[in-house]
């Protein structure tokens, strides 16, 4: 998990909706695109603090930082990924070095986005969490990927001899960008990160609903396809049975709660008697 200063909070909040903006609609195989030119970029980022200073310096201007990030990436990275590029540098960032930090989590993010295209969100999770437990009872292979002196070629040859036969397309592609671009932290800490990242991303794409009592199959396939059109990408619903609200349901999706049970407005009846 990454934290983040105040401004830089507000900053990445900001990317991560212009994120949903280019990712609206896009086939999984855009979404691998557009987190393989953002890993790019990220590349160049953590490998030039001058870089990351010129991005993130509130006293150089829009236009100065948008030509310069087309002046450098608008040969090597699609149109998306530029977009996403300016929309950072027009962020106020508490540090140069958390610009990288935000790239970095979208870049997860829109890999994630693709496996939820293909339904496979849940096991890429669930394949980051096995490779996690893999480090902790396999000392070899953690001091393998933690050697700096060891070629990044061998590093993601290791990781294709692991995992490219078993585990989802897109589990391997986030595991090599882990293995190329850890930035100094230990392995651990920045499949840490990638974790995370993966997380929030399913947490903007899997809808919560509580009620008393589960949802019909039409049901549930209305209201998916309601949230999918919001946001562009498909929604998926889990529900919790909860006696306590009596009727209606409780949608808790993203960073919004719609709550239309019984028991909330029996609540707000209360109160507004109570006024």
């Amino acid at each position: 998990m990454i934290v983040l200063g105040g401004s830089s909070r507000q900053a990445l909040l900001a990317l991560r909706g212009a994120l949903d903006e280019q990712l609206k609609g896009a086939s999984s195989a855009e979404c691998t695109a557009l987190s393989a030119d953002l890993f790019k970029a990220l590349g160049a980022l953590a490998s030039s603090i001058g870089l990351r200073r010129a991005l993130t310096d509130p006293a150089r201007d829009h236009a100065s930082k948008t030509a310069l990030i087309n002046d450098l990436f608008g040969k090597e990275i699609g149109a998306k990924a530029l977009a996403l590029l300016v929309s950072a540098a027009s962020s106020r960032w508490s540090s140069s070095g958390e610009i990288a930090d935000a790239l970095e989590q979208i870049a997860v993010e829109a890999e994630a986005t693709a496996a939820n295209q293909e339904n496979a969100l849940d096991a890429v999770e669930e394949e980051l969490f096995t490779f996690s437990r893999l480090l902790v009872t396999h000392n070899d292979l953690r001091l393998a990927l933690n050697d700096r002196a060891d070629s990044l070629e061998r590093k993601r040859a290791l990781i294709d001899t692991i995992f490219a036969s078993k585990a989802n397309a897109s589990t391997v592609r986030l595991l090599e960008a882990l293995v190329s671009g850890s930035r100094g932290r230990s392995i651990e800490a920045a499949l840490a990160a990638f974790a995370h990242a993966v997380s929030a991303r399913r947490n903007r794409l899997v809808a919560i609903v509580r009620s008393v009592v589960a949802l019909t199959p039409a049901q549930r396939e209305k209201l998916s396809a309601a949230l999918t059109k919001q946001v562009g990408q498909p929604v998926h619903i889990n529900t919790e049975l909860d006696p306590s609200v009596l009727g209606g349901i409780e949608v808790r999706f993203a960073d919004e709660i719609i709550d239309g049970t019984i028991s909330n407005r029996l609540a707000e009846a209360s109160r507004a008697l109570a006024v």
